[in-house]
Parts: C-alpha cells; sequence; structure tokens
C-alpha cells in the first residue's frame, strides 16, 4: 500500500484501533492509537523499517485497505487492541512476538477475586484456589497495562495481592491488606458489593463498555430507589468517572511510537558458573546516558553444554554455547518490537562473535551497525573491533553499554545463584 493510495483526512484524530488489511481480507496487524490519524500515517514515512522494523514495513506494502474503530479513550483502545489481536491472531503482531512474553490479565476464581497480570508462559501454573475465573489478552505492553489498572482501581477498587484475601493470613499479609484498604487502594471485605464491582471489571476488559455504563446507570438507580443513598452516591461517581476517564499516562507512552531519533545503543551479555544458571542481559544507553529502566534480562533456554565441568577449559563445545546463547538474546530481543530499536549493538568477544552476531541480526530483521569490545586478560576493554567511523563516533557510548551490560549480567546471575540455595 502507498502513501498515495490514502486519504488520511478521513482518518478520526480520536483513539481507537486500526488494522491493516491484505489482498484476501485477512488482518495483517492490529494497533492501537492516541490519534488514529496521526499514528496510520506514521507507517508510511521512508524510514519505516529502519524507525520499526523489516516485518513491519513489509505489513504496510502488503495491506491494500485500513479499516479502523473509535474509542472514548486511550485506555479503551488499549483494552479493545488486545481483544482484536486475540480474536484474529494477525502475523504481523503474532510473527514479531515471543506469545510466551505476552500479558494477560486474569481474574481468579475465588470469594473474592483477584485481578494479576501474568506472563502467557505462566498462565498454566498461575496459583489460585479456583484456577483462573476470566482471562484478557494479550496485552502487547505491560508497563500501559499496568498503567491500566491503576487507573480503573481508582474507579473500582480491587484485590491484586499475590495472596489471597480470605483465610489465614500471616502478619505482613494482615498488614498489607490493611493498609491497602486504608489508602483506598483495595475494597472492604464485603462480598455482596464486591461482587458487582468484578461484574462491571470484567464488562470493561471485555470491551463492553456501552453495557458497563448500562449496568452502573441500572444499579445506581436501583440503589438510590432503595434508599442505599450511600451506594448509589458511589455509582455516581463511578459512572461519571469512566465517561471523564483521564488517562494521561497512557497518552504519554502512546506518543513515544514510532520510536525517537536519538541514537539508541544496546549491549547484550551472558553470565554462567560452569554452565549453571545461565543468564542474558540487554543493556541500553541512549544519546550517551544508561536507561536502567529499559535494560532487560533473559534466561537462557538453549544451554547446550549442561555438564561444564568435563570441559575446564575453553573448547570447541564451551565456544559454541556462548555463540548460542548469544543468538538466542539477539533473537529473543528482536521480537520485542515495542521496546525501540537501536542504531548499535554492542557484545563482547572477537571476530568470530562479531560475524556471528551481524548474521544473525540480519536474519532477524534489526538493521543495526554492531561492534565487538575484545578484553584483555583482567576483562579490561583492549580493543573496539567494528567499523572505525562508528567506532570513533560512539566510542563512550560503546564502552559504557558493555560496562553495563556485564555488570548486569553478573548481578543478576548472582541473584539467580541465591534464589536456588
Amino acid at each position: 500500500m502507498q502513501k498515495t493510495d490514502i486519504d488520511f483526512k478521513v482518518l478520526p484524530d480520536n483513539p481507537g484501533v486500526y488494522r491493516f488489511v491484505g489482498m484476501g481480507g485477512e488482518v495483517l496487524y492490529v494497533g492501537k492509537a492516541t490519534s488514529l490519524r496521526d499514528r496510520v500515517k506514521s507507517y508510511f514515512a521512508s524510514d519505516i523499517a529502519e524507525v520499526r522494523s523489516p516485518l513491519i514495513a513489509k505489513v504496510v506494502s502488503d495491506a491494500v485497505r485500513i479499516e479502523w474503530e473509535e474509542c472514548d479513550s486511550v485506555l479503551d483502545a488499549l483494552i479493545l487492541e488486545a481483544k482484536r489481536i486475540h480474536e484474529l491472531r494477525p502475523p504481523g503482531n503474532t510473527d514479531l512476538k515471543d506469545d510466551k512474553s505476552w500479558n494477560w490479565l486474569i481474574v481468579t476464581r475465588e470469594k473474592f477475586p483477584r485481578f494479576l497480570v501474568v506472563r502467557e508462559r505462566a498462565l498454566e501454573s498461575t496459583m489460585a484456589p479456583g484456577g483462573i475465573a476470566h482471562r484478557f489478552g494479550p496485552f502487547p505492553r505491560g508497563g500501559a497495562l499496568k498503567e491500566a489498572l491503576r487507573i480503573v482501581g481508582r474507579i473500582f477498587p480491587f484485590f491484586d495481592a499475590r495472596f489471597s484475601v480470605t483465610g489465614k493470613l500471616s502478619k505482613s499479609q494482615e498488614k498489607t491488606l490493611r493498609f491497602n484498604q486504608s489508602i483506598g487502594k483495595y475494597p472492604l471485605l464485603d462480598e455482596v458489593i464486591y461482587k458487582k464491582t468484578v461484574r462491571f471489571l470484567v464488562l470493561l476488559f471485555s470491551a463492553k463498555k456501552k453495557s458497563l455504563l448500562t449496568a452502573l446507570e441500572r444499579e445506581m438507580k436501583r440503589a438510590a430507589r432503595d434508599e442505599r443513598f450511600e451506594e448509589a452516591d458511589t455509582l455516581k461517581r463511578q459512572l461519571f468517572a469512566l465517561q471523564h476517564i483521564r488517562d494521561v499516562t497512557l497518552i504519554k507512552e502512546d506518543l513515544k511510537r514510532p520510536e525517537s531519533t536519538s541514537f539508541r545503543v544496546e549491549a547484550y551479555d551472558t553470565a554462567h558458573t560452569r554452565g549453571d544458571s545461565p543468564r542474558g542481559v540487554m543493556a541500553v544507553v541512549e544519546d550517551g546516558e544508561a536507561r536502567p529502566a529499559e535494560y532487560r534480562i533473559f534466561t537462557i533456554r538453549g544451554w547446550k553444554n549442561r555438564d561444564m565441568k568435563l570441559h575446564p577449559y575453553m573448547g570447541v563445545k564451551e565456544k559454541e554455547d556462548d555463540f548460542a546463547a548469544l543468538e538466542e538474546i539477539i533473537r529473543r530481543r528482536a521480537r520485542h518490537p515495542e521496546w525501540p530499536y537501536p542504531k548499535l549493538v554492542v557484545i563482547d568477544g572477537g571476530r568470530a562473535h562479531l560475524a556471528r552476531a551481524k548474521k544473525v541480526l540480519k536474519e532477524a530483521g534489526m538493521q543495526a551497525e554492531a561492534v565487538s569490545v575484545v578484553k584483555d586478560e583482567h576483562h579490561r576493554p583492549r580493543e573496539i573491533l567494528g567499523s572505525s567511523a562508528v567506532v570513533h563516533a560512539h566510542e563512550s557510548s560503546i564502552l559504557l553499554a558493555n560496562s553495563e551490560a556485564h555488570r548486569f549480567a553478573i548481578g543478576r546471575h548472582r541473584r539467580a545463584l541465591r534464589q536456588r540455595m
């Protein structure tokens, strides 16, 4: 699809969900937007493959039309986006993500249900006395989901504790419960009222806002008729808040995409003890400054050489494990287009490592330069391999990112060992 094929003026300057549709009517990609007009327009930039990814660029070129649904707020768009991804499973969404890292909102089946955010891989193992009553998702961006829950919790206080709020509680659990009730984050243990709250929240996260507004108005009138004036007043405030919701934080997060033009450097590193508890990490430096909030950790799953005690010296198998770990980190990182893509990737190792990294980056659709930091016997930087122009221009960022990745990898690896012990 070409930019000239679309009249952007017909697109609303309102929040909503958009879909890129292929020749056979199949939905190729689903996304949400603060402004449908601005977001869709951004896909037709000349550097879309670099800013987003080559796969997104392919989605745009394969599409023959764009469909959209307007929403009252960014919150509604976030919820509807998850519902449409679940219903349609567009290749542009599913192919770009690691399904096991997607976020889901679950509602436990118990006397006072809890609303918990869990990863796809943890859905089956999530422990709740009666199991899962409802689940909503997948939500591509966990931060946006948590912010949405914070906003919703101000209107409909709900339980999100990792422990059941009934039954025998420890002193710390009791303290947590009472404190959160005192500040209004948790509701009181009124089974009748909380049951209604759960029903309202299920309607909201099922993208049935109209039904929710109708139910709230009906309950408000019923409470007033029965002279339950305090409850009627609460319902009136909830109805008003839902109709005038201010999701400023969600809008700010939405405006971060498509990604900024700042120079982003990502460094990848691994840590293990004779093959035990292998961890891979990603550190981020943007415009010369470390961004710890954007660091990520990966548990290495494809570690081949489990019995490292048989190989006390550096050998072929150990080297192959090192290559495999690096490749796994890059491929899993590439499945997260919701994180801004780097302009430069930094790794540890020699020319063989650098060649492998460049090959995998290309295969994964990440168009980034790559350099490798060679260390001396004291693990201090000795040389930087790669484009001399890139090294000269960004040497300080390269060394900072490499140092941060090593520090972060060692710290997380030690934590993992302590937890196991």
